[in-house]
């Protein structure tokens, strides 16, 4: 079932706000930007080319591909919900800002000329095949269509070719420059907002099952004034480890395993619960296996030198197999 607030489909919610934005960023990121042509000089060119041409087709394209699968985006962020059900929700926060930071800066540049050939043949199927009611297996593809569909790829295969080169340097840019020398700063972060949700998940856990034999002396009231308290706890125990980690006491390895080993005990508890509760529950193991990676690699190294190997892919890892996940899911979903 899809989650409301306030009676609006959540999902069909992210995906109206994400169909309004990819355009904006584009156009940002063309114009903002400086992208050279690697065939000419010309600022005039340049222009027409970078800042005009390049982020009308690629924009056209996005909306197209995002209108196109709207309900299977859609249902891919219901699945995906179900699919890591067994982690907590605050938790699938955490993994999302390093999933979002690794697709934005390394894989969306890439797929975007992708998408811009893919939504272009379409078109051009779309054109010369609309007045097919129906389409039977032996059913072949005129002669037309397929020239239709290698006139429209035309542009956007121009387009890349223009501007691939310049991300794969803007990539590296942002990776060199921007990610790997703030990566101490954004590990801590995301390391203590982990261990400070990981803690508060247990916690919500516990007084949750703790107190299901007496539910009917809880009103409504009292059960979100323990969620909400739960969440303040959270928000304090997330500054107060992050004054610790920057202020650099020894002690905070310590909350750091216990933030761990909370972790493991709350997916155990939420796995054999979902058992308990459904017969045919059934639940990927990415999300324990992203937080035995991300946690694990600080805790069970030690040395300056291991960890900060391991704090840059540990956060790769658990970035790309939070990526796979949804996009498996999207492949998936009805």
């Amino acid at each position: 079932m899809s989650r409301e607030i306030k009676g609006i489909i959540l999902s069909r919610l992210i995906v109206l706000v994400v169909i309004i934005f990819v355009p904006i960023v584009i156009f940002l990121i063309y114009n903002l930007v400086d992208f050279n042509l690697w065939f000419s000089n010309d600022q005039t060119l340049k222009t027409i080319l970078i800042k005009i041409l390049c982020p009308i087709v690629f924009s056209v394209s996005w909306l197209f591909f995002l209108i196109l699968f709207v309900n299977r985006l859609a249902n891919t962020l219901d699945d995906f919900d179900k699919t890591i059900s067994v982690v907590p929700s605050r938790l699938k926060f955490f993994y999302g800002i390093n999933a979002v930071y690794i697709l934005f800066i390394f894989i969306f540049p890439i797929i975007t000329p992708i998408i811009a050939v893919l939504s272009f043949a379409s078109f051009a199927w779309r054109l010369t095949t609309f007045r097919k009611k129906r389409w039977e297996e032996d059913t072949k593809v005129s002669l037309i269509t397929w020239i239709m569909i290698g006139v429209f790829a035309i542009l956007p295969i121009f387009c890349g070719i223009i501007v691939l080169p310049e991300f794969l340097t803007l990539a590296l840019f942002l990776w060199r420059v921007i990610w790997v020398p703030n990566l101490d700063i954004l590990f801590t972060i995301s390391y203590s907002l982990f261990t400070a949700l990981a803690i508060g998940s247990f916690i919500l856990l516990f007084l949750n099952s703790g107190i299901s034999e007496y539910e009917q002396l809880f009103e409504e009231s009292s059960k979100k004034q323990r969620f909400w308290n739960v969440k303040i706890l959270e928000i304090g125990l997330f500054g107060f480890f992050l004054f610790l980690d920057f202020g650099e006491y020894g002690v905070i390895d310590l909350f750091y395993i216990a933030g761990f080993v909370f972790i493991i005990l709350t997916s155990i508890i939420n796995f054999f619960q979902g058992k308990m509760k459904i017969g045919s529950f059934k639940s990927h193991l990415f999300g324990y296996i992203i937080a035995a990676i991300f946690i694990g690699s600080n805790v069970i190294f030690s040395t300056t030198e291991i960890s900060g190997f391991l704090r840059v892919w540990s956060l790769i890892i658990s970035a790309v197999l939070y990526i796979i996940v949804f996009f498996y899911t999207f492949l998936q979903a009805e």
